[in-house]
């Protein structure tokens, strides 16, 4: 069920709870090395409590099944993913997600057209250290994430080795990452005991993009 929000959305704060980009928030870069970025901008949603009611109550969410290889038996196995994950192309997908994906778009000069959400029921649901698979298409992806719910650590790290990035990104707040981000670093959701549900609301482009 798509869920209906007033057109408020680029009004920077909404009186009846319902989310909002806030345009006073400027993301501020981190520049990793260079040739890759992240730009970080916390509350960008205002009204994001109401996001993660909504998406969590209304998306259809799976568990998704990998096959790993472990080299040190020399066999594969079947694991399940320990977070729920659903996605929508960007004209499908629920409000206000639409309109967050203009926002961006205009922004960061490409043309986001896809959204995949990955839910984090509690502190023990995680991702390991990975680069995102659009880095088999696009030579510089930027690939944006909204968080929504309770707080988590974030953390990137150089592929050939190096000290580690870590950043803790809470409800509302926007994390873009951009350059060769998804070529030479990897990022991580770790498990963090105690911590509350976390949803990723993540808009990823099929176009080219820019180059690095």
């Amino acid at each position: 069920m798509t869920v209906a929000w007033t057109p408020s959305l680029f009004g920077g704060g909404d009186t009846a709870g319902n989310p909002a980009v806030d345009p006073a928030v400027v993301p501020r870069r981190i520049v990793l090395d260079d040739r890759s970025w992240v730009d970080l901008a916390p509350a960008w949603i205002t009204g994001a409590d109401a996001w993660f009611d909504a998406i969590t109550a209304e998306a259809p969410w799976g568990q998704r099944q990998r096959r790993m290889y472990d080299p040190a038996r020399r066999e594969a196995s079947t694991v399940i993913e320990p977070r729920l994950t659903c996605g929508w192309r960007v004209e499908e997908a629920p409000d206000p997600a639409p309109a967050v994906a203009a926002v961006l778009s205009a922004r960061y000069g490409v043309r986001f057209d896809r959204v995949a959400c990955n839910f984090y029921r509690d502190g023990q649901d995680s991702v390991a250290w990975h680069g995102d698979r659009v880095r088999f298409t696009h030579e510089a992806p930027i690939v944006a994430i909204v968080s929504l719910g309770a707080p988590r650590r974030f953390g990137l790290r150089p592929l050939g080795g190096g000290a580690a990035t870590r950043l803790t990104v809470a409800g509302g707040d926007l994390l873009v990452m951009g350059g060769r981000c998804q070529h030479e670093w990897q990022h991580t959701v770790p498990k963090w005991p105690g911590a509350g549900p976390r949803v990723s609301v993540t808009f990823r482009h099929d176009d080219p993009g820019p180059r690095p």
